[in-house]
C-alpha cells in the first residue's frame, strides 16, 4: 500500500514566456528581485508552501542562465524546454512529470507561473490542501476592486464587480486529470487561458480558494518596484507572511504605493 504522506507534490513552473510587454535585455524571469532571480523566489515561495520537486518549463537557449540562477534552490528542479505557447510549455512540464520514475508518483500537481514570485505559503498549502481533499482542478482567485465596463458595440455598461474574482496561480490539480485534459485539447486543437479552463472545458469542477493581492504578476517594468516594496514589507513583517502583509496593504491606497516609488522608495 502506497503511503499518500510520502509521494511527492511537484510544481511546473511555466518560465517560457517572451516578456514582450515587460522589455529590456534581461528576460524577467531572471531579473533581479531582492537579491535573486525572480524564478528563484517564486520556487522558493512554493518551497515554503509544500511543493517537494519543480520543473521549470524554460525557453530554448535558457537552460545555462536558469540553472544558474536556482543553483541554491530549496528544492530537486528540473529542466524542460518550453513550446509555442503557454499550453504547449504546461503539457511538456506535465509530459516530463509522467515521463520520471520518481516524478510519476505524484497524484497532486501545481502549475505556477513564474513572474508570480511572491505567492505566500499559506495560498500555496490552501491549494495543496484543497486537491488533497479531492478537488480535481484548484486556483487562488482575488476580488476585483476596480470597476469594470465592458465595451458593447459603440457603447459600454459596467458590470457588477461583486460576481468577478481574478484569478491567479498557483492552480492545483488531480495530475492524471489535468494531463488528460491537456492531451485532449492537443488532439482537439482547442485554446484556453488557464489550467482551470482547461479542465473545466472537459466537465471537471473548479473550485476556488482566496489568493492574495502579494501573488502580483510581473507584466510591466513598474510591477517590479511594486513586488520590490512587497518583498521589503513581507521580510519586515516575518518570513512568507502573506496574511500580515495583505492587512498591511488593505490599510493604505495603491496611490501611496505609487508614491512612494515615485520618489525612490524613501518616506
Amino acid at each position: 500500500m502506497v503511503d499518500e504522506h510520502s509521494l511527492p507534490v511537484v510544481a511546473v513552473v511555466v518560465a517560457a514566456g517572451l516578456g514582450t510587454r515587460f522589455g529590456g535585455p534581461v528576460p524577467k524571469q531572471i531579473t533581479s528581485l531582492t537579491g535573486k532571480a525572480v524564478v528563484a523566489v517564486a520556487v522558493e515561495s512554493l518551497a515554503a508552501g509544500g511543493c517537494d520537486e519543480a520543473v521549470v518549463v524554460m525557453k530554448e537557449g535558457m537552460h545555462n542562465h536558469l540553472q544558474l540562477a536556482l543553483a541554491a534552490s530549496p528544492i530537486p528542479v528540473h529542466f524542460v524546454t518550453g513550446g509555442d505557447t503557454r499550453q504547449d510549455s504546461v503539457r511538456r512540464g506535465l509530459r516530463y512529470i509522467a515521463e520520471d520514475e520518481r516524478l510519476s508518483q505524484a497524484t497532486t500537481v501545481l502549475i505556477h507561473d513564474a513572474v508570480r514570485p511572491l505567492v505566500p505559503a499559506y495560498i500555496v498549502e490552501d491549494v495543496i490542501a484543497a486537491v488533497e481533499a479531492g478537488a480535481v482542478a484548484v486556483t487562488p482567485v482575488i476580488e476585483v476592486t476596480d470597476t469594470i465596463r465592458q465595451i458593447d458595440g459603440e457603447g459600454s455598461r459596467v458590470i457588477d464587480r461583486s460576481t468577478l474574482r481574478a484569478v491567479q496561480t498557483p492552480q492545483g490539480f488531480d495530475r492524471a486529470v489535468i494531463t488528460q485534459c491537456h492531451d485532449q485539447l492537443l488532439r482537439d486543437g482547442g485554446t484556453v487561458t488557464d489550467d482551470i479552463s482547461c479542465c473545466e472545458r472537459y466537465g471537471h469542477h473548479a473550485t476556488l480558494v482566496e489568493g492574495s493581492r502579494m501573488a502580483l504578476k510581473i507584466t510591466e517594468p513598474i510591477d517590479l518596484d511594486i513586488a520590490e516594496v512587497l518583498a521589503k514589507a513581507a521580510a519586515g513583517a516575518g518570513h512568507h507572511s502573506g496574511r500580515r502583509v495583505g492587512r498591511m496593504l488593505r490599510a493604505v491606497s495603491p496611490s501611496n504605493v505609487v508614491d512612494k516609488l515615485s520618489k525612490g522608495g524613501k518616506d
